[in-house]
């Protein structure tokens, strides 16, 4: 079953939303946000399971999922890390902060109609609440969290260090003007120029990995840390399981730099099964695959991976030889690295292509190994299974549906460019995506929490079998008149 949101967002260019307005006269609804995002939200009740919007009068550049911290009947309170970017609010200045916030995740097929169709654009949700700020020494242009340790966080911000956190440790603070910032629980150091967005933490050891202008991919392991402060860590109490210790000077070198880059590298990732592979994309639309075992180049460099720059890269955490990249050029790609060359030689196995903008965001879902999700400039978020590129429609479904192949859905709920968005991986059908809001109100940002409805990725047959089972209720409950 293929749905796209193409259907409810009308025959206009594809993801360009009109400006909010600002003007306090009361104007139709239409002429504020136009007519594709009225007839969006109109179909959340059919698209969505849940839905809920959140706005700022600061954009955040990232967001990521943390732990579940209290388990409820009809739903969980989880941790989400968020950021506030510095800004000027009724004259006053608000420093950039990083957000440690509890939202309330309602469980599958919970939510009401009403409660997810009737929300108000500007309004902050009852679901997201703020826990600890974080007074951040520049902007937090990625959040990551560690996987060995749930109360550890890295950054990156506008500058060549890695900033980890110790967020049950750190003391909660005010976004005043003048507030001093708050000091990192470590530094990771050896970039030689800014490392802005390229950051990655490993599943299998606390390795942390980051890229940079500098043209480089820096490799890190927090151990180290450890192992340099055992000597003076306190026989009893300790940081309450933490792995990160204090020190006069919370910094640490890197393990390798890694050159092969011959511009800015844009993202990096680790191989799901090993801490020694990880690959790495950049503005030279090269995408590279390292090992740390046989040296600091390239095992693999593939030269013309996209027609543009590239932004994003994905390792699939099912099927390891799988990699997504996204690009300025518009579209995802997707590579098999048993088919890629230590000479560069490489092409991707399918190209996906619907995007009218640069993409910035690709993140592979964590409950099925063909589908993977994209966000871009152009304010969409896509949801695609790569195992359907194949399938074959008949005449009557062709010409109804334009869509791409691969395409099964679309989130179009933003109004400007999606940033960044992260799959739950402890409710994987559910996504967090942040927007910039700056093309079409001239600030701020938006933050929505969704989940589509389980009939459109649930098998066919299963859901074909509850509609049936449907029906044949309403049937018995109907009243019989006679004739």
């Amino acid at each position: 079953m293929l749905f796209t949101q193409s259907a409810v967002r009308g025959k206009g260019e594809k993801g360009k939303w009109p400006r909010r307005g600002s003007s306090s006269e009361d104007g139709e609804k239409s002429s504020k946000y136009g007519e594709e995002y009225l007839m969006w939200k109109s179909n959340i009740p059919v698209l969505y399971d849940w839905f809920t919007n959140h706005s700022s009068l600061r954009p955040s550049l990232s967001c990521w999922w943390g732990p579940i911290v209290e388990q409820g009947s009809l739903k969980n309170r989880q941790r989400l890390y968020l950021s506030e970017q510095a800004s000027f609010i009724a004259h006053n200045y608000l420093p950039n902060t990083l957000i440690i916030a509890n939202c309330d995740v309602v469980k599958p097929r919970v939510a009401s109609e009403d409660h997810i169709a009737n929300f108000n654009e500007e309004a902050r949700s009852p679901f997201v609440k703020k826990y600890k700020t974080i007074i951040h020494p520049g902007e937090v242009n990625r959040i990551r969290e560690l996987p060995q340790n749930k109360n550890i966080v890295a950054t990156h911000t506008d500058g060549p260090e890695v900033l980890i956190w110790d967020i049950e440790a750190q003391p909660n603070k005010h976004a005043v003007y003048g507030a001093a910032a708050s000091r990192p629980d470590l530094v990771l150091s050896g970039h030689q120029d800014n490392a802005e967005f390229a950051l990655a933490l490993c599943p299998m050891e606390p390795f942390v990995l980051s890229g940079g202008k500098d043209k480089t991919v820096v490799l890190w392991s927090i151990e180290d840390h450890i192992s340099t402060l055992a000597a003076d860590a306190p026989k009893s109490g300790g940081s309450g399981g933490s792995i990160i210790k204090c020190a006069d000077n919370p910094s640490i070198e890197p393990r390798g730099i890694f050159q092969g880059h011959e511009d800015t590298v844009e993202d990096v990732q680790f191989c799901p099964s090993s801490s020694q592979e990880f690959c790495s994309v950049g503005d030279d639309s090269c995408l590279i695959l390292w090992d740390a075992r046989v040296g600091n180049n390239p095992v693999v460099k593939v030269e013309k991976a996209h027609d543009a720059d590239l932004h994003c890269v994905d390792w699939n955490p099912h099927n390891d030889n799988l990699i997504i990249t996204g690009s300025a050029d518009n579209s995802v790609r997707l590579f098999d690295r048993r088919n890629l060359t230590s000479d560069g030689v490489g092409s991707p196995v399918h190209m996906f292509e619907q995007h009218t903008a640069a993409v910035l965001c690709a993140q592979w879902c964590p409950d099925r190994s063909s589908v993977f999700g994209s966000s871009a400039e152009d304010g969409l978020l896509n949801i695609w299974d790569y195992e359907k590129v194949g399938e074959t429609k008949d005449t009557e479904a062709k010409s109804e549906d334009d869509s791409p192949p691969g395409l099964f859905f679309q989130h179009a709920g933003h109004r400007d460019k999606i940033v960044d968005f992260h799959w739950n991986a402890s409710d994987p059908w559910t996504i967090v995506s942040v927007s910039d809001d700056l093309e079409t109100s001239g600030g701020g940002g938006t933050l929505q929490i969704w989940r589509m409805s389980d009939l459109l990725y649930r098998p066919e047959e299963d859901v074909l079998s509850e509609l049936q089972q449907f029906k044949d209720h309403v049937s018995k409950c109907a009243p019989k008149f006679k004739g």
